[in-house]
């Protein structure tokens, strides 16, 4: 981003897919000790991250077909979209294996396991090679496009509420010091502001907008309807993000400040809430993003001010397994110290 500041004023980035990438770039590392370095310009895209993409779109698209059975007939030929998808997860599965046999070829030492893989590996009785797999895929499915979905909504959201954006600052330049880029664990903590706005970014923009359950068993739901065993039970939090009887009449205000409490975070009821589910299948990794978002947000928005390129355009989705905006998300940055 540095490097292209300043550049060329009619010149634009897309956000999203820096975002994209450097979340790529991210979970990776935390996850599998590896970089891919996507956000290296000079160097190809990653396979993975690509046929990762790729399986991404196309098992979202199935949803938007008239009937299951059109793709079910083009997986049983493969033949077009079906065939596309089952080459894109060869590769995603080959490189995913790759990973896990260096591995578990390396004789690693207890105070050496810093990635999520390889302490992974290191508290089972067994490697069984198809589960620590399906554990890569987790990872990768959880901790990528859901944060970068999440960043390229609060930008957004953030280049139409300059005062929204002057409270964050306010907030992050009394926490961090004056010359400091990356803020510390223990600082993001006392970003209480910070967090209320990621949150409600998140209830109007949220990562994942709908998504669905099925009944193990025979259950009742508070209101008292029957749910059938193997029924599929669909909840939508981007529609109920944006209902005025739970939100209230200013249910399209980005406003961080329902989230606050005498200026203290206080979360709301994840049934109310769902981005981050609820209950038993809460997601586990719902701290360590937050934690990551805020370290992005301090970085950006203390050095630049990001403004979206023709702002009152509503976006439109892309078919995703998480929400991604059609066309990006075009942006120009400007170093704070040349506008002063």
């Amino acid at each position: 981003i540095a490097s292209k500041t300043g550049q060329n004023d009619d010149a634009f980035i897309d956000l999203q897919d820096i975002l994209r990438r450097f979340s790529f770039d991210n979970i990776c590392k935390l996850s599998f000790g590896f970089d891919p370095c996507c956000l290296v310009p000079s160097l190809p895209v990653s396979k993975l991250a690509d046929a990762f993409d790729l399986s991404s779109k196309l098992s979202a698209e199935r949803a938007v077909n008239a009937s299951p059975l059109i793709w079910k007939m083009k997986r049983f030929f493969n033949v077009g979209s079906e065939k596309k998808l089952k080459e894109a997860i060869k590769v995603v599965n080959d490189i995913a294996k790759e990973m896990i046999k260096q591995k578990q070829e390396i004789e690693i030492g207890v105070d050496s396991r810093k990635d999520l893989l390889s302490r992974f590996m290191g508290s089972l009785n067994s490697n069984e090679d198809e589960y620590l797999r399906d554990i890569v895929v987790s990872f990768l499915l959880a901790g990528r496009d859901t944060v970068a979905s999440t960043l390229t909504g609060f930008f957004m959201l953030l280049s139409k509420n300059p005062d929204v954006e002057k409270k964050i600052r306010v907030e992050l330049d009394r926490v961090m010091n004056p010359v400091q880029e990356v803020a510390s664990f223990e600082q993001t903590r006392e970003m209480h502001y910070l967090n209320g706005a990621i949150h409600e970014s998140m209830r109007l923009f949220p990562p994942v907008q709908f998504d669905s359950k099925f009944a193990l068993e025979d259950d009742v739901l508070p209101d008292g309807t029957f749910i059938k065993k193997g029924s599929r039970v669909t909840y939508h939090p981007y529609a109920m993000g944006r209902m005025e009887t739970i939100w209230g009449p200013d249910f399209m205000e980005f406003k961080p400040e329902r989230w606050l409490r005498e200026g203290v975070f206080v979360p709301k009821c994840p049934f109310k809430y769902p981005v981050f589910q609820a209950g038993v299948r809460v997601c586990l990794g719902k701290e360590l993003a937050i934690v990551e978002m805020k370290a992005v947000v301090a970085a950006l928005v203390r050095r630049f001010d990001v403004r979206v390129v023709g702002p009152n355009q509503e976006p439109r989705f892309e078919p995703g397994l998480t929400a991604t905006f059609r066309g990006g998300l075009p942006v120009k940055f400007y170093e704070r110290n040349s506008r002063l």
